[in-house]
């Protein structure tokens, strides 16, 4: 079965995350992706560990389980695009490439000749994405930008994190690096959306992605909030901003979400809740007068969901269609019988460990498949493949680059 993106190549300058994480979802539509990293040393992620993945023997490999998160389905070609002859090797890979995806310093690559200007000669149709930390122009245009920073800087701290007037109060990052992942998938429309506008008029284009531009269109209902009121939203902890109840509570043994969205929904938790008599007052009937009223209404909450197990309350509020659910860890989510139904594990061929288990991509399109059948890549696996095989360099002239670590 064809995939979706077959036919299309990808030529991957990036590291990290931000866009490898775009091009690995352009290789599980079925792009081929050329990975270009530096011989001896590869993408930092691979060095970011433990954990490492482990060969059949059970010893530590060069590659970082970080790496594995980002790489499944491309190919590696170790390449010093510092040098002359290593700058000109790419320039024959994105002459024969329909999308080019680079995350290096506003007009680093420029010097090397492998800006969009100097390689769309020729090559009109050429798709070229560029990832900084703040775009390609404006003040902060020359700073380097980081997940942690933009976190900060774009807003998403500011409402991240428990209340200042309570105990542990303070910003908070989030668990992972998002403002990496969503301009990862901010990358991925639209290197897709580029590419159907290359395929109506044959023009390829430059297109220009900033982790904070990515960060601050992320906050979505919030920014909106603030834009339409003027006023500056809060840190509300595991609570929602604007709904109540929708956030943890503690059960007698553990924590559990309560996640009412409408009055129906809260009249059935009052009712499982044994607290009938909230769902008719009248500074509780409704969301907005939940929300007027949170503080006095959620430690009521609080106090009643305290003196049972959560299992028995997420039994229960399932039972009545109430949204919850638990707090898992990772060895819960990937023994949750949903995820497992839903195959998001998948075990993939490796050269060093034999197998190796990834995560799968999400998407499920009814005629094309989104799933790899290629591990994330051992340092500079198929450079000869690549060199050899799409630009013609006979093993004489590989080893001779090798031998002067060109590639």
């Amino acid at each position: 079965m064809r995939k979706i993106l077959e036919g299309i190549r990808v030529l991957d300058l990036t590291r990290v995350l931000a866009g490898p994480w775009a091009t690995q979802n352009l290789a599980d539509f079925g792009a081929e992706v050329l990975k270009i990293e530096r011989p001896g040393q590869g993408d930092d992620t691979r060095k970011w560990g433990p954990p490492f993945v482990r060969d059949r023997e059970g010893r530590d490999t060069p590659d970082a389980a970080y790496f594995m998160a980002a790489n499944r389905g491309k190919k590696s070609v170790t390449l010093d695009i510092a040098g002359a002859e290593g700058q000109e090797i790419a320039r024959r890979l994105a002459a024969q490439s329909d999308v080019v995806v680079e995350n290096f310093k506003v007009g680093d690559l420029a010097r090397y000749g492998l800006d969009y200007a100097r390689l769309r000669q020729g090559h009109e149709g050429l798709v070229y994405c560029s990832i900084t930390g703040f775009g390609q122009d404006g003040p902060y245009r020359d700073r380097p930008g980081y997940d942690f920073m933009i976190q900060g800087l774009g807003g998403l701290m500011s409402v991240t994190g428990e209340r200042d007037d309570l105990s542990g109060g303070g910003p908070q990052k989030v668990g992972v690096a998002v403002a990496d992942l969503f301009t990862g998938m901010y990358a991925t429309s639209a290197i897709v959306a580029a590419l159907f506008h290359r395929e109506r008029t044959g023009e390829g284009q430059h297109i220009d992605l900033a982790l904070l531009d990515a960060q601050v269109a992320m906050l979505a209902n919030l920014s909106a909030a603030y834009l339409a009121s003027g006023r500056v939203p809060g840190r509300m902890g595991n609570a929602h901003q604007a709904i109540v109840p929708y956030q943890v509570f503690r059960a007698a043994d553990g924590f559990l979400i309560v996640a009412v969205g409408n009055d129906g929904q809260f009249a059935r938790f009052c009712e499982v809740a044994g607290l009938e008599a909230l769902a008719t007052d009248p500074r509780y009937a409704t969301n907005p007068a939940r929300v007027a009223h949170r503080d006095e209404l959620v430690a009521v909450i609080a106090g009643r969901l305290a003196t049972r197990p959560a299992a028995e309350w997420l039994a229960a509020l399932e039972a009545a269609q109430v949204p919850c659910g638990p707090i898992n860890d990772l060895a819960q989510v990937f023994a949750d019988p949903q995820v497992l139904h839903r195959g998001m594990v998948a075990t993939l061929s490796h050269a060093a460990a034999g197998e190796v288990r990834v995560v799968a991509n999400p998407v499920r399109f009814s005629a094309t498949p989104a799933r790899s059948e290629r591990a994330p890549p051992r340092l500079g696996e198929h450079t000869d493949e690549v060199l050899g095989g799409l630009l013609g360099l006979p093993a004489a002239a590989l080893e001779d680059l090798r031998a002067r670590r060109v590639i």
